[in-house]
């Protein structure tokens, strides 16, 4: 149960993979449609691992996960913050599972027209934007209204 003295927030990783023709990733989600890769952190599981896993199993390519560009915080209940990585494909060929229905390459310009949903069309906006600096994004849904950025270490923009 929630309170303010026992919050809960889902800790979900992502990743905004690239080829080596520079293509990007996007799985299609069967309610949410196209995206990147992303998913849960399983209890007791690190970051990493869990980024890998996770592209594995909507993707069925492996990855090298690179920087982290963006933590986004979800603060529309249910609750959750958002660890986004670049990463370089490094093995395999698409295919995908029960996570997704279908997988493919895409230029930026190709993602960027098929991610419709405003959270996701957001971040992939913001992910291809990374400049080296780790963003935060906190973030409200319905609608979708960026609450509060910063760079990290916390230093607000625009200061």
């Amino acid at each position: 149960m929630f309170s303010e003295h026992n919050p809960r927030h889902t800790v979900v990783v992502g990743c905004l993979v690239r080829n080596s023709d520079n293509e990007l990733l996007l799985i299609k989600h069967f309610k949410r449609g196209w995206e990147i890769p992303q998913g849960r952190v399983e209890e007791g599981e690190n970051l990493l691992d869990a980024l890998r896993r996770e592209v594995l199993e909507e993707a069925g390519v492996e990855v090298e996960p690179g920087p982290l560009a963006v933590i986004w915080s979800m603060l529309t209940p249910p609750s959750a913050v958002i660890f986004t990585f670049l990463g370089r494909h490094t093995a395999g060929e698409l295919c995908w599972s029960d996570d997704s229905v279908e997988a493919c390459w895409f230029s930026e310009a190709e993602a960027l027209e098929r991610v419709t949903g405003s959270v996701m069309h957001d971040r992939l906006r913001v992910l291809l934007e990374y400049h080296g600096t780790t963003l935060y994004r906190a973030y409200t849904t319905r609608p979708y209204q960026v609450q509060m950025e910063a760079c990290l270490p916390f230093a607000p923009l625009g200061s």
